[in-house]
């Protein structure tokens, strides 16, 4: 799964939710947007928040309220489970588990 900040209509960053159905990877994509426009774009998806250049901090409740309702594989829900379990283990959830810590990515060219 990704979230992306791509200029989106009227040349305005926007963020979205792509590849709902490979849970086997998440990070935040950046197109040519700067880190100010990635943040305000975050905030007003309610996704989360940029925590600088190279990290992310997405919702979680909001994630999957945007990613589910496109998700196309059967076992879409217990795939996402386990993903935040992983993430949990690994020490990517805040201590109140509503907070995902991800990485960001260039988008730029892609």
């Amino acid at each position: 799964m990704i979230v992306e900040v791509v200029t989106g209509a009227d040349e305005r960053p926007e963020a979205r939710v792509v590849d709902v159905d490979d849970l086997g990877r998440l990070h935040l994509a950046l197109g040519v947007v700067t880190d100010e426009e990635a943040g305000q774009a975050l905030e007003h998806a309610a996704l989360g928040r940029l925590q600088d250049a190279e990290t992310a901090f997405l919702d979680v409740a909001a994630l999957r309220a945007a990613a589910e309702p496109r998700a196309t594989a059967p076992d879409w829900s217990t795939r996402w489970d386990a993903m935040i379990t992983s993430a949990r283990t690994h020490g990517w959830l805040t201590a109140d588990g509503s907070g995902l810590q991800v990485h960001v990515e260039s988008a730029a060219g892609a």
